[in-house]
This record gives C-alpha cells, sequence and structure tokens, in this order.
C-alpha cells in the first residue's frame, strides 16, 4: 500500500483484492472514461481526452486532499507531492484559493 493511500476496513479490502487487480480509484476512472467515450462516440474532444480528464480531476482531488489536511497547503502539498507554491499555481487555477 502507499503511503498516501486510505486504508479500508479489512472487509472491504478483502472484497476489493478478490474482485479486481486494479484499485478502486483506477476501476472509477476506467469506467468513467468507457462511459464518455461511449456517449461522445466518434466526436472528437476540442481539447484532447488527457487534458480534460486531468481538467476534471485535478480540481476535486485538490479541493479534497486540501479539506482532508483542514486547509493546511504545506501538508497538503506534502501528500500530493509538489511544492506548496505549485499548489497554491493549481489552486488559483481552479478558482480555490
Amino acid at each position: 500500500m502507499s503511503l498516501n493511500a486510505v486504508r479500508l476496513p479489512a472487509n472491504e479490502a478483502v472484497r476489493e483484492s478478490s474482485s479486481s487487480s486494479q484499485s478502486a480509484l483506477s476501476e472509477c476512472v476506467s469506467r468513467t472514461v468507457r462511459r464518455y467515450l461511449a456517449d461522445i462516440g466518434d466526436t472528437s474532444c476540442d481539447e484532447g481526452l488527457h487534458a480534460l480528464v486531468i481538467r476534471e480531476v485535478e480540481g476535486p482531488l485538490l479541493r479534497e486532499v486540501l479539506a482532508f489536511h483542514d486547509g493546511n497547503q504545506s501538508r497538503a502539498a506534502a501528500v500530493l507531492g509538489i511544492n506548496r507554491a505549485t499548489l497554491r499555481k493549481k489552486l488559483a487555477a481552479h478558482g480555490l484559493l
């Protein structure tokens, strides 16, 4: 388990590991991307799928990690593995400052 992972209760951890080789987060992303691709069909994504996914995921990620650490940007940045200045730049870009 990585340092920043949330530990599941024992019964959930067993269920997770036996039902899939992917993490819950990875499975959620896979399912959502498959659904998105099915919805848009052959229509191209103007900004590119990678940019779209990063934009949609990064804001909630930053918001949740910051909230978990009671607004402490230094701790949030450390957990995210980024510099505090980079965190502030990203928070500003997402309108979270």
